[in-house]
């Protein structure tokens, strides 16, 4: 099969607004959380959560278009943007019919949703604005890429909850392996901090409530954390053959050598106790890498700071690398960022490229108390970024009906 690396980077973030910004905020150790701006979330048991900071539609967009597009295909499309220049791609280095996108997102247009749905609710004669289904749909967002650029080849988005960018990194992978595509912009965007995102997820327990303190609330593997932050954003990556990357003389960043997918089929929302599917995943994605645990350097967890969730990862990734697991860097950016649903496999897989470049592991911040049940020799780069050449990098993600997806980028 044909070899797959990255030729480039875009990120919009709670902690950076792009590449540059959020790549200052990991080795910071900055935090995106506090107090909800985007509407009134006094009511809410949670109101807090990890926003794009000081974001304005109409610096990218006319106010036209701007209206026409969701806030989560706004994040898209400027993520791609951004990917693309600094991939140096141009008409001469693309063939349109060998060029695709395919996109990861787990909620879609969810305020585009609820705008039409609060205007209407109590009118006799209901009128629905006609962009309303093209706003909401999670699969518009690679179509609005696929348009600005003109690329004809394969395109689709990718749904799986939380692992949704993560599969989308493995389906542009596998096009590419497959000869079906030379260039595929892939990566994920979200916009769920909104009434509906706020309150369903706090309903069902999965939101943290620590309204006293929200900076240091996503608080992955502590002994006291109670729920993950949600977050927004998006991010981009430039997936190319190696061959047609060489001949334009492009800059490579990492070459992506493995993915994998599974279930865990045993919940709709926790994770199997003793990470059953994430440790078959993470085994799947070696195989598929042609490697083995011994040369990875970094995992980047899914780490969402619940309960369930972070102690059943660790354990997998125990049960995988055996005594390797305490010579790995292991931390979740989630502690900065938040939980960005289904872009969260997108922005982890571009810090995890980030960290190989830069040679740092970006912290798990917010910690305060060890919790028994986490193996204390572990190294879950704590509260500050620690310096680290790192060769091999594998990131996980898990979603909410047992998706879990995995990836492993290496330096080339």
């Amino acid at each position: 099969m044909r070899r797959v690396v990255v030729t480039g980077l875009g990120a919009l973030t709670p902690i950076g607004n792009n590449l540059s910004a959020y790549k200052q905020g990991l080795q910071a150790g900055q935090t995106g959380a506090g107090l909800i701006g985007q509407f009134d979330a006094s009511a809410f048991k949670t109101r807090f959560a990890c926003e794009v900071d000081n974001f304005d539609a109409t610096e990218y967009f006319d106010r036209r278009e701007a209206r026409r597009l969701d806030k989560f295909s706004q994040y898209a499309i400027i993520a791609a943007e951004e990917a693309m220049q600094h991939s140096g791609l141009n008409n001469e280095s693309v063939d349109p019919e060998r060029a695709g996108v395919i996109w990861g997102s787990g909620i879609g247009g969810l305020r585009s949703l609820e705008i039409e749905i609060e205007e209407n609710k109590d009118t006799k004669t209901p009128r629905y604005n006609p962009f309303m289904i093209p706003k909401m749909i999670a699969d518009i967002a690679p179509g609005h890429i696929s348009i600005k650029y003109g690329f004809r080849g394969v395109n689709y988005g990718t749904i799986s909850a939380c692992a949704s960018a993560t599969h989308a990194l493995i389906c542009a992978m596998d096009n590419i392996r497959l000869n079906r595509a030379d260039i595929v912009i892939t990566g994920g965007s979200e916009a769920a901090v909104t009434k509906a995102g706020i309150g369903g997820f706090g309903s069902m327990k999965a939101l943290s409530q620590r309204n006293d303190d929200p900076t240091t609330a996503s608080r992955p593997f502590d002994r006291d954390r109670d729920g993950f932050v949600l977050g927004e954003g998006g991010a981009a990556i430039i997936l190319e053959e190696y061959e047609h990357a060489r001949k334009r003389n492009a800059t490579i960043y990492a070459e992506l050598v493995g993915g994998g997918h599974t279930a865990d089929a045993y919940h709709i929302t926790a994770p199997h106790p003793e990470g059953l599917g994430a440790s078959t995943v993470m085994n799947q994605t070696l195989k598929d890498a042609k490697m083995n645990a011994e040369q990875v350097d970094y995992v980047n967890v899914h780490g969402t700071s619940t309960p369930l969730g972070d102690v059943a990862e660790l354990k997998a990734i125990q049960k995988v690398f055996g005594d390797k697991a305490y010579d790995l860097n292991i931390s979740s950016t989630k502690s900065m960022t938040g939980h960005l649903l289904g872009a969260s496999g997108a922005i982890e897989a571009v810090a995890a490229i980030l960290a190989m470049q830069h040679s740092f592991v970006p912290p798990t911040i917010n910690h305060f108390e060890d919790d028994p049940e986490i193996d204390s020799k572990l190294n879950l780069t704590f509260n500050e970024a620690q310096s680290r050449t790192i060769s091999t990098v594998l990131s996980n993600t898990f979603g909410f009906g047992g998706h879990n997806a995995c990836v492993i980028f290496r330096k080339i």
